[in-house]
Parts: C-alpha cells; structure tokens; sequence
C-alpha cells in the first residue's frame, strides 16, 4: 500500500500548499489506513501535535504509532477512554493538554467521550466506509456486499453523540463489482480514495469551505456486527444471494455451513458462468441439491438452481484447503527429510517460537492459530522463512492451508524441492475440426499459471469472419480479473524465480518457448486465421513466423543486458566514473490490436520477457485466441507461474484499469489516437508509469506534380487490374489471396468510406459493396473527385487514425492537381480520370 502515499500527493500542489490554512490536529485512530492519513496531512503542512492510539500488541505498535514515534509525535496508547460509560479523566486531561483545533479520527474502533469530540476548535471527523445513511455500524463493508448493492463508497462526516449520524462532509462512490469481497473493495476503493478525502477534509475545514450536510432518517439502516455465530449459510435462497453472504463474510468472519457434521468455512464465492464442469457430488447440509467438487472449486447450488463456485474451505482446526482438494485432502504422504533440511526445519521452529512466545515449546503438533497466532503474524512467519530461506515461494494462503508445525514443515520442504511446481495445467479447449487437423483453443482467462473463468462469469462470442459463426464462447475478463492478474504478476517479480533467474537460464525458456510455437505453428496459424480471417499461408509464414523468430532473437538478448561504466574525472587519485545498471522495471502492461493478433503479442512481450520483466497482456476483444494458446504453451515451455498473464474482454474496462493501476510499471500500447492520449493521462495521474504508443495513422507514398504523372496514373490503372484478379474467400484455402474482415464495424466503416467517395463526386469502378457471401469480406476500389477541396476532404476521412484501419494489405489513392497520395490504408483504390 505504500503507493498511496506519493500517489495522493501529486494531487496536491507543492508550491501552494504552503499558502493555505492550516490546522493543528489530534490523529485518534490505528492501522496503515490511520499512518497513510497521518503521514499525508503532515506533508501537507498541517501539524499533527498529537496521536491517540491502541497499545502495543505481543510487543509490536500499531502502524500509526511507528509513524508517529519515528517523527518525534508525541504518542499516547490509551487502552481505553471511558469506563462504565464515564470518561478518565486523566486519559482526557492528557488528551486537552495538546491543544488540538481539529480530531481527525480515521478507522477509529474505540468509544471516544463527547467531552472530546467537542473539545476542539472545529470539533471533530470520522471516516466511514459507507455511504450514509445507509449501512450505519461496524460491519458497513459486509452488509454492502450481504445486501448485493450496486454502489459502495465512504463518508467523512462531523461526529456526534449519535453512531454515524452526524452531518456529512463529504462522499465519494464507487461501483460494487459482481466478484467484489470486503478486501477488494478496500484495496480498489475504499483505502487510496479515502486517505484523499481525508486530506481533502481536513484542508476544507482549514479554508472554512467545509459543508455539514444533515443526514436524513430516510434510507437509513443499521446492522449488526458479524460474528461467526450469526454467518452460518441460509440455503433457502437464490445463488446470488448465497454467493452475497459469502463474499460479504470473506475473510472475516467467514460464512459457513456444516459438511460431513462438522463446521467448514467457505471462502472465494463467484457465480458461475456457463457449463458446469464435471464433479464428485458433496452433501451440504440445508442445501437443496448436493455440491460438486470439481477441478476448479466446490459448486453449490441455490433454491433457483443457479450455480456459485467456491475455490477454498477451512475446517474447524484453522486448516485450509483447495475446495477442488475435498476428497484428496489427506492423501498426501509425509517427506522424508534430509540432514540439511532437518537443520533448516529447527530453524523455522525458532521461528515459530518467537511468534508464539506464550507457548511454553513449539512441537510437532503445536497449531499455529489456536497457540493465539493472528493475521498479522501471518505475515510475519511469511516474511521470516523467505528471509532466512532465500528462493522459497511461500504465500500467505500456505500457512492457512497447513496450522500446525509438521503439516507446516512438510509443506515447506516440498516447496524448497519444487515438488509443488509439478501440477499439470487443466486446460478446457474449444476443440474444432478444420483445416484438416484438430485444433484445441483455450478460452478462459489466463491469471497466475491457471486457465479461469472470469470473476463474474462473463463470456463473449469470439466470431470466425468468414462465414460469421460463433468459435467460441470466451471469458470476458473483469476490473477484479485485472486485478488478481496484476497481483500474480507483481508477486512473480518481487518473490518468484524468474527475476532472481540467471538471464542464460530465462534465456533458454524463451529459446524453448519459441520452439514451442514452431512445433505448433500449423495450428497457430490455423487458430489466426479462423479467429481474425488472416489468409492461413500469409498467417503461417509472417503471423507464427516472424513470431518465432521474435522471440529466438530476443531470447539471444537475455544474458546480454549489461550497463556500462563511464569515466567523469581521470584526474589522480579518485579517477572518479559512473556506473549503468540495467534493471527490469517489473509488471508491465501490453494491449495489442486485432489485425496481427499473435505478432503484436511477440513484438511487444519478447523484449519485455527478455528483460526480466512480468506482463498482463490484454488482446484485442475479437481476436483473443491465439494470444490464449500461447498462454498454454508458455506453462509447457516451464515459464514460472504470474510471470505471463493474459486477459480477453473489453479494452474500455480491462485496459482502463491497466491503465489506472498503482503496480504496473510500463504500459504498452497500439490503437487509435484518441484512445492513446486517455491512455498517457491515465497513466500520468495514476503513478507516472512509463508509456510506449503506436498510435493510427497511415504510411503514403506521395507522388508530387513534377513527377511523371502519365505513368503515376498508368500504375494505378493497372493496380486496379491486378485487384480484379485476386481471390476474395476463405483464407483457409491456399489459393485464396484475400480473407475478410475481421469484424462487422470494421466492415461497415469501409462501405462508408465508398459511399462518402460517391456522394463526394467519386465514380464507382468496381466493388463498393460487400462481397455476396457469408462473413465480412473486403471492399473494392472507387474513383477520386477531380476537385481539389473535394479531394482533401475525402483524404482527411481516409487518414483518421481509426485503429480499426491497422489492416490487412488493402490500399487507396487520391488523386489531385498537386500529386497523387498511394498508401496503405483500408480504404479503396480510385479511379484517375
């Protein structure tokens, strides 16, 4: 989260600030959303003359108190402030002695007297995640989710002696993503935008400026705080309203249902889109038809026979598993360990011993949660083992799925062994029978190593531009998809092999990668051709070749990146110099066109990967199909899990997130201009990321007058000659010279172009139309106007920069008095008279 911090202060001009009000402020309050506040306001030039926090827990300080210390900020851990309802006096005596004018109290959980709150000069204000009235309480987030509301969002608003009722202040929105849990909101939404309104708040108040808006009774609710023992699943109910009380308890504190007579927690509901996959039924107790347990998750059921996947289950003793592992769960054998390992497992049980410091001795039996181990010590114990065991690939998530000190040690010897890098992809294929060979297409998304639907269940037809029929139904990626693919990416970067890789080594999976794509090439090219209606000769030789040799020159690269030392001073002694290191710059984004799908794909990645970088790439909407294949063929090449991400589906949501995200450090681009310059400033005001663009536009040949115009003309003639000759079909037959378009808008944009020309004053000479066959198969050429502001007006029509005219070897030409312009473009060629 440490981004959030300088990405709100770019918000904030630097050479005002110092201009406007400012305030002396208490911070009463705790965690890194309380820090992050802290740290913000004082950049601002407000001074913090106080801050109120929690004790110390097991000998650690709260975020805020660390901050706060570490500045010279006078701090005070107060564990409370009243005692049956009655204030302390000294807490309170203690608290006016720092003369605060404003209390800025953000995720502030104790119960703090109205004799404070109203002490200072502008009293005080709170930071809620709800829009009030609605959700009022401490469980706001959940019930938004519980609830199934399409909006969330927060609200800093003046304290009363009411909860949550005082006027607001401000309000910000965001919208509830089908998949969204209490943590994505948080991460997404809830935790940058809300350090900025809090900012924004404060400096409101010091400017006088600050509203206080009465909140009204109409709309408002209150709801309990959830506790484990009112989140049990009523399955009395449609999916979506189970899969709303499932993620509305995710992570804390868990909904739960009772499977085999014991209590077993569910975690990671998404509804379920499309074919069920095949399953071993599971009785659930209360449910109205039985589980699945399938290869990627539990299915479950609601009274309307809608279906909701469930991919993790926790069992009463803490341990989690993979909901698609029920049945498999204990089957795994113990390891026998090695001398070394056996020194290394003594190590990592001092470790636990220094969490657990109340537990008297750490046995093989001791469980790490039930010994009083919290979520924050998770991350500690994480931390720990990959500090002292350098290379290990150790996540959260694997302490929940092994609590006690053996399960834990076994599961971290197989990891050191790389026994757990071993499983083998499950891939569902679209399979179709063409091109005499059988072609197997994956079509779901491609996120951390695995093949997956996406979070909402989303699909789209993929349309093979020939004939116009459906390939496939293909996962239509979400702002939450992009999100856990950014994470996998970022994680393989910080943590995973391939950046502490040996560039000879990583050099050598590209090598095998691009081996990979040679042994397949038939059917690349044959997925190229029925997916984006590429003539399949001209698809084999250039779209997979080039691909190819892309990646075999890049590979090359790997152990080749070096930086460079340059004298500055030769005087004696020093001979002083400086030092270039080249480095990876870590996840990068790529969103590639349609016209060269896998192509693009290798221009754009090859490099990158090279480098040493991780990718999420997002392929054109109506091409994704080979840029999915080559997903599956990098886990065959033994390309490490997150390293290549990639994502189908929308380029306004997907690459608009890509866009906007904190942790992508270099967006590559190829499209249309205006969509370039969204791109740049979404980009700029996100976190500065670097930019590479290759934007529309066409690449003429301009002809001018002193040429010899007699012959110009006479090329062009016979141009259009050679174009009546030429096969328009199915590009899948050797003799064809011309496929179609690859989609109806693109095709549609041509027959305009023809029909501007005409009412323009061009003469039609031969198309115009599109070709009376199935599919959208190209246009053919027209006649130019001879007038010259008629001309130019059809040239500035044919030269928009549309990305969609990034085509395939169609040409134009425009004539006038000063010369003649012959390019290559997708509009149509034109008569000379």
């Amino acid at each position: 989260m440490l981004w959030t911090a300088s990405q709100v202060l770019r918000k904030f001009s630097t050479s005002s600030h110092y201009h406007q009000n400012k305030l002396k402020l208490a911070i009463i309050g705790q965690s890194l959303f309380g820090q992050e506040v802290y740290s913000n306001l004082r950049k601002q030039g407000h001074k913090v003359v106080g801050v109120f926090t929690v004790p110390d827990k097991d000998g650690k300080a709260d975020p805020l108190a660390v901050a706060a210390e570490k500045d010279g900020t006078p701090v005070f851990k107060f564990p409370r402030w009243r005692v049956k309802g009655k204030p302390i006096s000294d807490v309170v005596e203690a608290y006016k002695s720092v003369g605060a004018e404003l209390n800025v109290m953000p995720f502030c959980s104790q119960f703090i007297p109205m004799n404070v709150i109203d002490h200072p000069k502008h009293g005080s204000i709170i930071y809620h995640p709800s829009i009030l009235p609605l959700h009022r309480g401490a469980s706001a987030i959940n019930w938004t989710l519980i609830h199934g509301d399409k909006k969330a969002g927060f609200t800093v608003f003046w304290a009363d002696d009411g909860l949550d009722t005082g006027p607001i202040l401000l309000q910000r929105e965001c919208a509830v993503e089908p998949n969204d849990t209490v943590d994505t909101l948080y991460n997404r939404f809830l935790f940058p935008e809300g350090i900025k309104a809090m900012v924004e708040a404060v400096q409101l108040i010091a400017d006088g400026k600050a509203p206080r808006i009465p909140q009204t009774e109409e709309g408002a609710t209150y709801e309990g705080i959830q506790k484990k023992s009112n989140s049990k699943v009523n399955w009395a109910q449609p999916a979506e309203a189970i899969h709303n009380w499932i993620r509305g308890h995710d992570k804390v504190p868990g909904a739960w249902t009772v499977i085999d007579g014991q209590p077993v927690t569910l975690y990671g509901s998404s509804m379920l889109g499309g074919s069920v996959p095949a399953g071993q039924a599971l009785e659930i107790e209360g449910a109205s038809q039985p589980g699945l347990v399938t290869k990627n998750g539990l299915v479950l059921y609601g009274t309307d026979g809608k279906a909701l996947l469930v991919k993790n289950l926790q069992f009463e003793d803490g341990k989690m598993i993979p909901a698609s592992k029920y049945f498999s769960s204990g089957e795994s054998s113990s390891v026998e360990l090695t001398d070394d390992e056996k020194k290394m497992a003594e190590e990592i049980r001092n470790i636990w011993k220094g969490i657990l410091s109340n537990v008297a001795a750490v046995e093989d039996t001791t469980d790490f949660f039930k010994s009083g181990a919290a979520s924050m010590d998770v991350v500690r114990l994480v931390e720990e083992v990959k500090q002292k065991c350098a290379g290990v690939q150790l996540q959260n998530e694997d302490v929940y799925m092994a609590t006690t000190f053996q399960d834990f040690i076994q599961m971290f010897v197989r990891k050191l062994r790389g026994e757990d890098q071993e499983e083998e992809l499950v891939v569902d294929y679209a399979s179709r029978e063409v091109n005499n060979m059988t072609v197997n297409m994956p079509y779901q998304c491609f996120i951390d190593g695995k093949f997956e639907d996406a979070e909402n269940g989303k699909t789209y037809n993929t349309i093979n531009p020939t004939d116009g029929s459906v390939i496939c139904k293909v996962s239509y990626a979400s702002v939450g998809d992009v999100d856990r693919a950014v994470a996998a990416a970022k994680e393989a970067f910080d943590n995973g092999p391939w950046g502490r890789m040996n560039p000879r080594d990583r050099g050598s999976l590209l090598y095998k990668l691009a081996d990979l794509m040679e042994e397949h090439q038939e059917e690349l090219a044959t997925i190229e051709s029925i997916d984006s209606g590429a003539v399949y000769t001209l698809a084999l030789k250039t779209h997979v070749g080039m691909s190819i040799q892309t990646f075999r020159y890049f590979a090359g690269w790997c152990d080749k990146i070096q930086g460079k030392t340059i004298p500055i001073n030769q005087a004696r002694p020093n001979r002083n110099l400086t030092f270039t290191k080249k480095e990876p710059l870590g996840v990068c984004a790529i969103v590639i066109p349609w016209n060269y799908p896998l192509m693009m794909l290798a221009w754009k990645s090859a490099a990158c990967l090279a480098a040493g970088n991780t990718l999420v790439l997002k392929p054109a909407q109506v091409t994704p199909l080979t840029a999915l294949k080559f997903a599956e063929l990098s886990v065959k090449a033994g390309i490490p899990k997150g390293v290549i991400n990639i994502l189908p589906g929308s380029g306004g949501m997907v690459g608009q997130r890509l866009s906007d995200h904190p942790d992508i450090r270099k967006l590559g681009f190829t499209g249309s201009t205006p969509i370039g310059k969204q791109i740049m400033k979404s980009c700029a005001l996100s976190n500065l990321k670097k930019v590479s663009l290759e934007l529309g536009g066409k690449s003429p040949l301009i002809i001018f007058s002193d040429c010899d115009m007699d012959k110009a003309v006479r090329m062009v003639r016979e141009q259009v000659e050679e174009i009546k000759k030429m096969k328009i079909g199915d590009p899948l037959d050797r003799s064809t010279d011309h496929g179609p378009q690859n989609h109806k808008a693109h095709l549609d944009k041509l027959l305009e172009y023809c029909d501007t020309g005409v009412k323009e004053g061009a003469t039609l000479v031969y198309g115009g139309k599109q070709v009376d066959r199935p599919g959208t198969d190209p246009t053919g050429p027209t006649d130019p106007p001879h007038h010259p502001q008629q001309a130019k007006c059809l040239a500035q029509g044919h030269n928009d920069g549309d990305s969609q005219s990034r085509g395939s070897n169609r040409q134009h030409a425009i004539f006038e008095p000063t010369g003649l312009i012959y390019g290559s473009g997708n509009v149509i060629l034109l008569r000379i008279n």
